[in-house]
């Protein structure tokens, strides 16, 4: 997959044959949704498989679960693939809890899947495992 650089450093997005992968970094709160929304919302447009991997989240509210469900109606309306890889036990409680586990559809990673870390540096483009 190929990294595409961006200079933001709470998403990191790879992609490759139509398959992206956006990997969300932070607090997933009111500022950080409408910083992201519109490039979320460009990645929910172009790609014919997204998978945005929120397992380096640090904390997630109800405005972070309502892009998330956003993108997951979005991308499943118009027949394009959808994954949500989530490990964290607090945020599948909250997905459960607000009844989005049918069209978030959240689950791990597969055995070593590892999750995507930061480039380093302003600008870096390293590779993302």
């Amino acid at each position: 997959m190929q990294l595409i650089p961006r200079h933001d450093p709470h998403l990191v997005v790879r992609s490759a044959g139509g398959h992206t992968v956006a990997a969300l970094h932070g607090e997933l709160d009111l500022v950080l949704v409408r910083h992201l929304r519109p490039e979320l919302d460009a990645l929910v447009r172009e790609s014919e498989a997204l998978t945005v991997d929120i397992r380096r989240l640090t904390f997630c509210d109800a405005t972070g679960l309502g892009l998330l469900a956003h993108c997951a109606g979005k991308v499943q309306a118009r027949g394009a693939r959808w994954r949500l890889v989530c490990d964290q036990p607090w945020i599948l409680r909250l997905i459960r809890l607000t009844a989005l586990c049918e069209l978030l559809r959240p689950e791990v990673a597969a055995p070593g899947d590892q999750p995507a870390v930061r480039p380093s540096g302003p600008g870096a483009t390293s590779p993302v495992s």
